[in-house]
C-alpha cells in the first residue's frame, strides 16, 4: 500500500457568520482564565488566558469520575474504605459500612460533588489517594493536558493541585466520549443505589447550567476558597457540541451562556470532499478506475478553519482486474494540524472486467504450434 499525498479541495457549504473568533473581537468575561472549544476538532474559538495555572476545584472529578467508569470493576458492589470517606465539604453521604459501586461513586461525584465518593473511588481503584494521583497524572499526560498537576482526587485544596482552563476542557472533550460519563453529566438528577444495606435515592446535580440554558449537557461545577467558583460545561446545537471551561469567574452560569450564544453561529458543520485520483488497473478492459468515498465526512468548522485540513489517500499503486463497483480498495484520512480528525473507507465507482485473450482461427492455432511466423 502506498500513500497519495494531494493538496486540499474542500468542498464547503455556507457558514453561519463571516466573524472573526471572538478573542479576535476583544471580548473579556469576568473570569481568571476562559476557553471555548468545539468538542469534535479541539479548534478554540475563545480563550482568555486559557493556559494559565489555576486551581481548578471539584471539577477535578471530571477526571476521577472518568476513571472510575473506565474501571472493568464498575459494576461491582464493594464496602467503602472508612478512613477515606472522612473529609471535609461537599458529600453524597457515605458513612462507614457502605455497600457502593464505582458507577454510583462517580454518580456521586458528577451530582452530589462528593469529596468522599472521590476518595472512595481512589482507594478502591489505586488503594491510596498519593496512587490515584499518580494515575490521574498519566492519564492528563496521555490526553496531552500538559499544564495540569493533579494531587487530590476531589479537587480539595492543596500545593500544586493546579491546571488551566484549556486543559480542563481537554479533560471534558475526552470524558464525553464515555457514554456512561455523558448520560451522567447531562442528567439533572440521577437514581443510585448504595447504604447499608444498599437502598435507593436520587441525588440532584449541582450544575444549575443544565436548567438555566437548555442546550447545556454537562459537565461539573466546582468550588473553593483560593479557586473561587469553577465551571467545565458542554451544550450541543443542530449537531454542534461546544465545551467552556471557566476558572475563578463569579458569574459563571452567564458568562458561560455569553460565550455559547456567541460561539455557536461561528461554527457548522462542512462536508469534507477530495478530487480523488483514478487508480490504474492491470488486465482489464479499462486502465483505470475512478473512486469514491463510501461515508459522508462533515465536520463542524469555524470559518477559515479549512485552510489547515489536509489528507492522505491510502491505496495500492495498482489494482488486478477483474474490480467489481463498490470493492472497498483504499481508504482516505483527513487531518487537521497535522492529527486525523476523520476518514473513509473508498470504493471502486464502477466495475472494471478482465480483459480476456481474443479466440483464434484453427489455421492460427496450427500456425502457433508449429512456430511458424
Amino acid at each position: 500500500m502506498v500513500a497519495l499525498v494531494l493538496a486540499v479541495c474542500l468542498t464547503l457549504g455556507p457558514f453561519l457568520s463571516p466573524q472573526p473568533p471572538l478573542n479576535q473581537e476583544g471580548l473579556q468575561v469576568g473570569a481568571k482564565a476562559a476557553v471555548v472549544m468545539e468538542w469534535e476538532t479541539g479548534a478554540v474559538l475563545f480563550e482568555q488566558n486559557s493556559r494559565e495555572q489555576l486551581p481548578m476545584a471539584s471539577t477535578t472529578k471530571i477526571m476521577t469520575a472518568l476513571l472510575a467508569l473506565e474501571s472493568p470493576e464498575a459494576a461491582e458492589s464493594f464496602v467503602v474504605d472508612p478512613q477515606a470517606i472522612q473529609v471535609e465539604g461537599s458529600s453524597m453521604g457515605l458513612q462507614e459500612g457502605d455497600v457502593v459501586t464505582l458507577r454510583d461513586l462517580a454518580g456521586g461525584m458528577l451530582m452530589a460533588s462528593g469529596n468522599d465518593a472521590a476518595n472512595a473511588a481512589a482507594v478502591r481503584l489505586s488503594g491510596s489517594l498519593t496512587a490515584f494521583a499518580q494515575e490521574m497524572n498519566r492519564r492528563a499526560e496521555a490526553i496531552g493536558m500538559e499544564d495540569t498537576c493533579f494531587v487530590t482526587p476531589s479537587g480539595l485544596e492543596a500545593e500544586g493541585h493546579l491546571s488551566t482552563a484549556y486543559d480542563m476542557a481537554l479533560l471534558a472533550r475526552e470524558a464525553l466520549q464515555n457514554p456512561e460519563f455523558a448520560q451522567m453529566a447531562a442528567s439533572k438528577s440521577l437514581r443510585l443505589h448504595y447504604g447499608n444495606p444498599p437502598y435507593d435515592r436520587t441525588l440532584s446535580n449541582h450544575n444549575r447550567l443544565l436548567s438555566l440554558y437548555p442546550e447545556a449537557i454537562g459537565v461539573k461545577t466546582g468550588f473553593t476558597k483560593s479557586a473561587g467558583r469553577c465551571l467545565v460545561s458542554a451544550a450541543r446545537r443542530d449537531g454542534i457540541t461546544l465545551i467552556c471551561a471557566t476558572l475563578g469567574c463569579p458569574d459563571d452560569w452567564n458568562v458561560h451562556e455569553l460565550l455559547y450564544e456567541r460561539s455557536f453561529p461561528l461554527v457548522s458543520r462542512v462536508e469534507l470532499t477530495w478530487d480523488l485520483p483514478p487508480l490504474p488497473v492491470t488486465g482489464g478492459t479499462a486502465s483505470t478506475v475512478s473512486l469514491r468515498q463510501t461515508v459522508q465526512t462533515q465536520l463542524p468548522l469555524a470559518a477559515g478553519e479549512e485552510e489547515g485540513i489536509t489528507a492522505e489517500i491510502f491505496a495500492p499503486e495498482f489494482l488486478y482486474a477483474p474490480v467489481l463497483e463498490g470493492d472497498i480498495v483504499g481508504k482516505i484520512v483527513y487531518y487537521k494540524d497535522g492529527s486525523p480528525i476523520a476518514q473513509s473507507p473508498l470504493a471502486a465507482r464502477e466495475g472494471v472486467e478482465a480483459r480476456t485473450a481474443p479466440s483464434l482461427s484453427w489455421w492460427e492455432r496450427l500456425k502457433a504450434c508449429l512456430g511458424w511466423g
